[in-house]
């Protein structure tokens, strides 16, 4: 490899121009490695000319063209236009198209009759008269450099995401400069040399990153992609790896137990466990019995019975001599998860705790018996605890991905080398598993009960709110009760969407005189139960709401949902919503409110209606959105991923998966100079650093 370092100042770089390197300094872009690893968001083939007539299109379109006049024009207070008459090179001559920039009289000195430029942009016809308003452009004759290449127009043109003061085409100039710096191999390759004339045949670490900024075919550009997403995932994979390896030869405990508790906990049950709950508990078992400490994520599908399979997995481990824990990431769950725990396991004999916030400063004169009791559950608050759950057998850690991974650490580390359960009510798409949940054994319940209640969803325009308040008005009469769900709890300037608080005003109204409460973020903990009880307490007939109710409300009455604006959340955020309906006896109704005219998300979230498989809607919101609504807090520690949308590609993430766990058996260390920041036992540096180096 040639001896370059890329921590080396854009100044050290010849042909960038003085005011590119201090607009991009400005936000901390400063040195090669910060525009390498600034890779484009997404690209425009702006390749093909448009030689024929100028015409009209939503479509940009590409064009070589000369200026045949320009001039600064201003109407009052200083604000004016910058205006560029051109017309085809070569092509049409006569027709005209009118290039127009507004406030930027600057232009003046950069563009000027007999120049020839490539321009793209969207052509419109405004009275017969053709034009593009701040089209991109490029000057290739008549602008001093006669010979340089087109970085801007006329190629597979990169597309950065900007922040700050930050322009495409400073981005766009400094890494052409860049590249035309490096040599060839001016990196070193993360991955193993690929073997045989397979998809990346050939391909090299430097290759893809040139690719992906300067495209040579949109062919090339996929297999670039695909190339540093395999790369990536397999960095990723190696963190996974050794953390897995490092909890398994921390060693743990073997919880047999007796049984005698499970047998009368199932007996007690008003039903039977479904066949899946039965494998994912006897998968549970099987490890916790083992001497290596378990590390399992329970995951499946809205109402499929995960805190049931939790409760009997936390029966093994106080028979076997030690207490259970179960953190949720809100009081109102945990508080739910008490009273379940009550009702189900005391009659066994068991003492049931619940720790939160209020609770741990209102109960500190309570510790004796807290330090004894069997099962203890709370939020965040079992963070701080010092003594309580230092003998702790089973950690169960509810909707997972609401927590970070320092914060799981540090609930496990309160206890010697504890089995964990993880859990989620969000579907896991079997790639994700594969990646960011590669440290955990996997149990999936995919499989519901068969006495389910039928949930109809249907996606509707804001046109039709009127005659979904006479529906939900209806269901109320009947005796139910409905959500009304807003994306924001007040109403913004930067963010169209509706606001709980007034939406609150507007369905009292409404619904009057009927009983409509609000639940939101902002309110306490003590404020946020009260509104919960009233609301299952059936004093409440309607709950408008934030998506705080997203996971662990549960009110059998409750059979409308109405959901505002629904094309912001992503599909899988809909169905946990929904999640909250269809929990008691009778049908249940979601209604999907989007704009009238939107048919992006009317043809979006046509899979609510059609389908109720969480599984089937976690996929579609993976392929649709990537993997940022499923992954929450899971990557805590960790850079964002560079190629997050390729989470879907199956193939790609188990190749990633089967060269990790070779280099691992191959290299146990880790020694190739390569793999070097990937030896940090934390596993917590920032992936595009260790990247570069």
């Amino acid at each position: 490899m040639s001896n370059i370092n890329l921590a080396l100042a854009l100044a050290a770089v010849p042909g960038i121009p003085a005011h590119v390197m201090r607009s991009l300094a400005k936000e901390g872009v400063s040195t090669m490695a910060d525009v390498v690893w600034h890779l484009p968001s997404r690209h425009e083939d702006r390749r093909r000319m448009d030689v024929m007539a100028f015409q009209a299109s939503p479509t940009p379109s590409c064009h070589h063209v000369i200026v045949t006049k320009c001039a600064n024009k201003f109407f009052g207070r200083g604000k004016g236009t910058f205006e560029a008459v051109v017309q085809q090179a070569g092509g049409m001559l006569g027709q005209q198209l009118t290039l127009r920039w507004w406030n930027m009289p600057w232009l003046s000195k950069s563009l000027a009759e007999g120049m020839e430029l490539i321009i793209y942009g969207v052509i419109k016809d405004f009275k017969g008269r053709l034009s593009i308003v701040h089209p991109e452009y490029e000057i290739i004759k008549g602008g001093g450099d006669d010979e340089a290449a087109t970085i801007h127009t006329g190629r597979i043109t990169p597309i950065y995401r900007l922040r700050g003061g930050i322009t495409q085409k400073a981005l766009r100039v400094a890494a052409w400069h860049v590249f035309q710096h490096l040599p060839p191999d001016f990196i070193d390759d993360l991955l193993p040399k690929p073997s045989g004339q397979g998809e990346f045949a050939g391909m090299t670490r430097a290759k893809a990153l040139r690719e992906v900024h300067f495209a040579g075919s949109n062919e090339a550009l996929a297999v670039a992609r695909r190339y540093l997403a395999l790369e990536e995932f397999y960095g990723y994979q190696l963190r996974v790896a050794q953390r897995r390896r490092r909890m398994l030869d921390a060693g743990g405990r073997s919880q047999k137990g007796t049984g005698e508790l499970l047998r009368d906990f199932l007996a007690d049950l008003p039903f039977q466990l479904t066949e899946a709950q039965q494998r994912c508990l006897d998968e549970i078992h099987r490890d916790m019995a083992s001497a290596a400490p378990m590390n399992r994520l329970l995951h499946g599908d809205v109402g499929s019975g995960k805190t049931v399979v939790a409760f009997a997995a936390m029966l093994r481990a106080i028979e076997s001599g030690a207490q259970a824990v179960m953190m949720a990431p809100t009081q109102i769950l945990a508080e739910q998860h008490a009273r379940s725990a009550a009702k189900w396991l005391e009659p066994l004999g068991l003492s049931v705790r619940l720790l939160t916030g209020q609770t741990r400063l209102a109960g500190l004169a309570d510790q004796p018996s807290l330090l004894k009791s069997d099962i203890v559950i709370g939020t965040h608050a079992l963070l701080f605890d010092k003594e309580l759950i230092s003998n702790a057998g089973l950690i169960v850690i509810d909707e997972q991905h609401k927590f970070g991974v320092a914060q799981r650490a540090k609930l496990i580390r309160k206890s010697a080398t504890p089995d964990v359960l993880v859990m989620t009510a969000t579907p896991i798409p079997r790639t994700l598993t594969l990646t960011v949940y590669g440290d955990l054994d996997v149990s999936t319940i995919d499989q519901r009960p068969r006495d389910g209640v039928k949930i109809v969803t249907k996606v509707r325009g804001r046109s039709k709110q009127a005659e979904a308040a006479k529906f939900l008005r209806d269901q109320i009469e009947e005796g139910r009760q409905g959500y009304i769900v807003y994306p924001l709890i007040e109403e913004s300037e930067k963010v169209d969407a509706g606001a709980a608080v007034k939406g609150h005003a507007e369905w009292s109204k409404r619904l009057a005189p009927l009983e409509v409460g609000l639940l939101h973020g902002k309110l306490s903990p003590e404020e946020k139960e009260h509104v919960m009880k009233r609301f299952r307490d059936g004093k409440f007939d309607a709950l408008v709401s934030t998506t705080v109710i997203e996971v662990g409300i549960d009110v059998p009455n409750a059979t409308v949902m109405l959901i505002h604006d629904a094309g912001r959340f992503g599909l899988a955020q809909l169905h946990q919503l929904r999640g909250r309906i269809g929990r008691g006896a009778h049908t249940s109704y979601c209604v999907l409110f989007i704009d009238d005219k939107d048919d992006e998300n009317l043809q979006r979230l046509a899979i609510m209606e059609q389908t109720s498989d969480g599984f089937q809607i976690a996929e579609e919101d993976l392929k649709r959105r990537g993997p940022g609504d499923v992954l929450g807090h899971a990557q805590s520690g960790e850079a964002p991923l560079l190629f997050g949308e390729l989470l879907a590609d199956t193939r790609l993430v188990r190749l990633a998966r089967q060269l990790a766990d070779k280099t691992l058996e191959d290299d146990p260390t880790l020694s190739r100079p390569a793999l070097a920041a990937f030896r940090d036992p934390s596993g917590t540096s920032d992936k595009a650093q260790a990247m570069m180096q």
